[in-house]
């Protein structure tokens, strides 16, 4: 149990994807306008995460080291696929907010990394909480970044007024720009408080 917790630990805050290590930067940048928009790509991520560290697990011995990352990439495919469809299905407004970055998710470094460095060499229940970890500390960030991003540039969170009437909004806060500003900050700040720990 100790290890589990620890496996969660690390993806939300020691080892965290987006501001420790730098992974999934195009779909932090690129899909973070909003609180709304963050939290789905992330859940998303943290779905593909969790089903394709568990196939992945429980097959790590069956596939043959020489094909093992276009193995592991047809398992991610699949269901980055599912998740497409699904959302397409029943939330089609945040499909088409996301856009061409959801299929994209098949190629996000941090789900083959995780794949590659920890569920092909670990038994299923680790593996399954460390995509659980490394997905909720993903949509964290994705989410800290929407929420400070949809604030400055928008003047709301979740599409709710939370600036005065006579607030005027940052646009360069919702546009490219504001994704870097932000991400900058964010990790300025933890970077500071790590260093101030220590």
């Amino acid at each position: 149990m100790k290890t589990l917790i620890e496996r969660l630990k690390a993806g939300i805050i020691t080892d965290n994807p987006a501001f420790m290590q730098v992974l999934g930067m195009c779909p932090t940048l690129a899909v973070t306008t909003s609180a709304n928009n963050a939290i789905g790509m992330g859940l998303a991520t943290t779905a593909v995460l969790l089903c394709s560290n568990t196939v992945i697990s429980l097959l790590r011995k069956c596939i043959p080291s020489k094909v093992r990352i276009p193995a592991f990439i047809v398992i991610i495919a699949s269901f980055v696929t599912m998740i497409d469809l699904l959302l397409q299905a029943y939330i089609p407004a945040l499909h088409a907010q996301l856009g061409l970055f959801l299929p994209l998710i098949v190629v996000n470094c941090l789900i083959l990394g995780r794949a590659e460095a920890y569920a092909s060499k670990n038994k299923v229940l680790p593996s399954l909480w460390d995509g659980l970890g490394m997905g909720l500390g993903f949509t964290i960030a994705l989410t800290m970044i929407g929420v400070v991003r949809e604030i400055l540039g928008a003047g709301t969170i979740l599409g709710l007024q939370v600036m005065p009437a006579s607030y005027d909004p940052a646009i360069i806060m919702i546009l490219a720009p504001g994704a870097f500003f932000t991400l900058a900050i964010i990790m300025a700040i933890l970077n500071a408080l790590r260093a101030k720990k220590k």
